[in-house]
């Protein structure tokens, strides 16, 4: 219904995991690794870019910036974590992206992260821009799966699989940072930066655990109106099966 309304079409793809690689038993990293390690062989030929947007986030921004952005040759482009500084444009003001709350959960600014990292920033999944001409010229996909097998021979190893494998591999893959306002999150971004953020991910805030579905309501003002729409959909979706039904028994008693 949803994508009839916008008029969008969508196809469903299946892939099976190859025997080769090493397997994946959990649910949430089997979706993790699918996401990150089979993006040169999932898509067709004919697709020349494709922008990974996370279910639990909300756009704010025209899309099209992304799929227009220059990434200067690399393979994908990601955001980092809530670092660094912007000027507000409204004021002048010199911002800090940063949640100093969450300070000491950021995992990746301390001991094996920092180290591996050096200068270069962690970055988020839960919106990414994939170049599928420069990933399979760059066959990015061969070196994610062998960095990957080479890594999960430790099971505690990629922690955070999907962000994990592409942040440890930049010495070889390096990541164009997309502009921080692309992915603001609560749990890490500080709450002067909120007003120029172009996407909002529901990141869960390691202080709180507060419910995605309570957090989209205080963080959000628009998921309200989304959220009811959604409902207005699935409502409508049962009334048309239950009419389909309808009109189909009316039918076989016709024919009796």
């Amino acid at each position: 219904l949803e994508a009839d309304m916008e008029g969008v079409t969508f196809h469903l793809v299946s892939f099976k995991w190859p025997s080769w690689l090493n397997p994946q038993q959990e649910k949430q990293r089997l979706i993790w690794a699918y996401k990150i390690l089979f993006l040169d062989v999932l898509f067709p030929m004919d697709v020349p870019r494709v922008i990974f947007v996370d279910s639990d986030l909300v756009v704010r921004a025209d899309l099209r910036e992304l799929w227009d952005l220059d990434m200067q040759g690399r393979a994908y482009g990601f955001s980092p974590f809530c670092n660094g500084h912007v000027l507000d444009p409204s004021g002048g003001d010199k911002l800090d992206w940063k949640n100093t709350n969450t300070t000491g959960f950021r995992f990746w600014e301390s001991g094996y992260w920092q180290s591996h990292l050096g200068p270069s920033p962690y970055h988020i999944s839960a919106l990414f821009v994939v170049d599928l001409l420069e990933f399979r010229r760059q066959s990015v996909g061969d070196e994610l799966r062998a960095t990957y097998n080479q890594l999960t021979r430790d099971p505690g190893s990629l922690a955070n699989l999907d962000q994990d494998l592409p942040n440890y591999a930049q010495h070889s893959i390096p990541i164009f940072s997309l502009p921080q306002e692309w992915l603001w999150c609560e749990s890490w971004c500080s709450q002067p930066t909120k007003h120029l953020a172009k996407a909002i991910d529901l990141c869960q805030n390691p202080l709180t655990k507060e419910p995605k579905i309570a957090m989209a309501r205080r963080v959000i003002p628009e998921w309200e109106g989304y959220h009811r729409r959604v409902l207005a959909l699935q409502a409508g979706a049962v009334e048309a099966v239950q009419q389909v039904n309808s009109e189909a028994a009316a039918g076989r008693r016709q024919e009796l």
